[in-house]
């Protein structure tokens, strides 16, 4: 099993910026693919950036240029870095660990991030 904790979500002006972690309950990078996704009012839930164990990077198109995944293995965290938010960038936003080559998967509990003035 694998605990997922997210945190550094809330409420920013259009224009600023965020970060996001997700502290895994022990050492998994080099096993999973770590994701970020979310999921705004009635709609589904999106992937937003992952990264690979190997360290490759992929992003949704509406984030590439603003958003940054990254992490850092000897704290087992993985960060989300979100610059130039817009409104439609509110959304509860899930870390997720995907077992490399398997279907097992382990999300977060979720963390609001509000873009309003």
């Amino acid at each position: 099993q694998v605990q997922l904790v997210e945190s550094g979500g809330g409420l920013v002006q259009p224009g600023g910026s965020l970060r996001l972690s997700c502290a895994a309950s022990r050492s998994i990078f080099s096993m999973y693919i770590m994701g970020w996704y979310r999921q705004a009012p009635g709609k589904q839930r999106e992937l937003v950036a992952r990264i690979a164990s190997g360290g490759s990077t992929n992003y949704a198109d509406s984030v590439k240029g603003r958003f940054t995944i990254s992490r850092d293995n000897a704290r087992n965290t993985v960060y989300l870095q979100m610059n130039s938010l817009k409104p439609e960038d509110t959304a509860v936003y899930y870390c997720n660990a995907n077992r490399l080559g398997t279907i097992t998967n382990y999300w977060g509990q979720g963390t609001q991030v509000t873009v309003s003035s």
